[in-house]
């Protein structure tokens, strides 16, 4: 049976910049006795990495009180830490070098063993605490088939790909998972899983396009998530009546000389296609969040009621008409959006900015969509060292 599903957070793509955004919204989140009201946390790329180290360490915070707007007081050491020391660190070009120069490993075996190394700590899927409403979200990490063209869903309850069908349990890690979701093209990807084919079962009543094709089971081939659905939005969507998406995706940069070599030319083009499909995805969420909050006429079907909130790294902060707002649009909130998304190291105020800017817009994007006229507790700058 389902999971009865209510609300649910997207965490986007961007690599080290997603990754120390992704943070500061939760922060917020936390403060406002939201984060553990959520029932998935879905993620790509960068948001994935985490949403790795949440869903690893969740089981480890403490909360005031025992219901669903409690506080978790340790979330800054436990979580905002961890994914600090990581921005500090260079991961994609050492990864690989080593996997290249390497003839006993892959580019994504050494970054597998990054992550173990820093955040995850070999856990397992299986290590992920169970859905519990109210309680415990469900952790789900979206990455993109390179063979079925769709996406694929890894969480500890399955792992799926709608055109194959899912297997139940996958017997997978954490950091293996995070890579795939975060395996950017052409270096870092393809992420290889081999599975047993015969653990692959159909979706109850859904038919499956390639339920036969055992060589799509054997083997898969799996690259960055944001390729698919760069906010990781379609499961939410699908399965909840509130809607909240932290977008740290910035729009392509424009280019009066474009890069010609086969290569460059190759990744430009890949970068347009991605691009377009996250301000498609942005605009649909926008236009349905609307749609749903419109009065239906007497002859049309009744849209899907959805509440939520969003709020990205591009949004402006001075359009959400709050006066108490933390930040105003300014020199330092725009140069935010060029931040490099690799996964390569990253300053010390970078990573404050970031995490103060995600703070900041979660604020303003829940008090001024969602919990208009309801009790807060004061915003204030997370990281003060490097307000904005």
């Amino acid at each position: 049976m389902p999971d009865k599903l209510d609300m649910g957070l997207c965490l986007s793509g961007g690599g080290y910049r997603a990754m120390l955004f992704s943070p500061g919204s939760l922060w917020r989140l936390n403060e406002l006795g939201w984060l553990r009201k959520l029932d998935v946390v879905s993620s790509v790329s960068g948001g994935s990495i985490c949403n790795g180290v949440l869903a690893t360490r969740w089981k480890d915070l403490e909360w005031t009180g025992d219901g669903a707007d409690g506080v978790a007081t340790n979330f800054v050491p436990l979580i905002v830490a961890p994914l600090r020391s990581m921005g500090g660190k260079n991961l994609d070009v050492f990864a690989g070098i080593e996997g290249l120069l390497s003839i006993f490993s892959t580019v994504f075996d050494k970054l597998i063993q990054r992550y173990d190394e820093h955040l995850f700590h070999q856990a397992r899927l299986a290590d992920i605490p169970s859905f519990e409403r109210d309680k415990t979200p469900r952790f789900i990490f979206y990455a993109t088939s390179l063979q079925t063209d769709s996406s694929a869903r890894v969480e500890k309850k399955r792992m799926a790909d709608h055109r194959i069908g899912e297997i139940p349990n996958p017997d997978h890690s954490v950091a293996r998972a995070v890579c795939a979701s975060s395996a950017f093209p052409p270096v870092l990807s393809p992420v290889e899983v081999e599975v047993d084919a015969a653990l692959w079962r159909e979706f109850p009543e859904v038919p499956v396009s390639f339920a036969s094709r055992q060589d799509l089971k054997s083997r898969l081939l799996l690259a960055d998530g944001g390729m698919y659905d760069n906010m990781g939005l379609e499961a939410v969507w699908d399965g909840c009546s509130t809607v909240l998406v932290s977008d740290a995706g910035a729009p392509l940069k424009i280019d009066a000389e474009p890069p010609t070599d086969w290569t460059r030319q190759a990744i430009r083009v890949l970068d347009i296609v991605t691009d377009q499909t996250r301000a498609l995805r942005k605009r649909w969420l926008k236009q349905q969040s609307r749609s749903a909050q419109a009065a239906p006429s007497e002859d049309a079907v009744p849209p899907p009621k959805k509440a939520g909130s969003y709020w990205g790294i591009t949004t402006h902060i001075d359009a959400y008409g709050l006066a108490d707002a933390l930040a105003k649009d300014n020199k330092s909130t725009r140069e935010l959006q060029a931040v490099r998304t690799r996964l390569n190291e990253s300053t010390s105020v970078e990573q404050g900015r970031l995490i103060n800017w995600g703070y900041a817009l979660a604020d303003a994007g829940m008090r001024a969509h969602f919990i208009a006229g309801r009790p807060y507790p004061a915003p204030a700058w997370p990281v003060p060292a490097h307000s904005l």
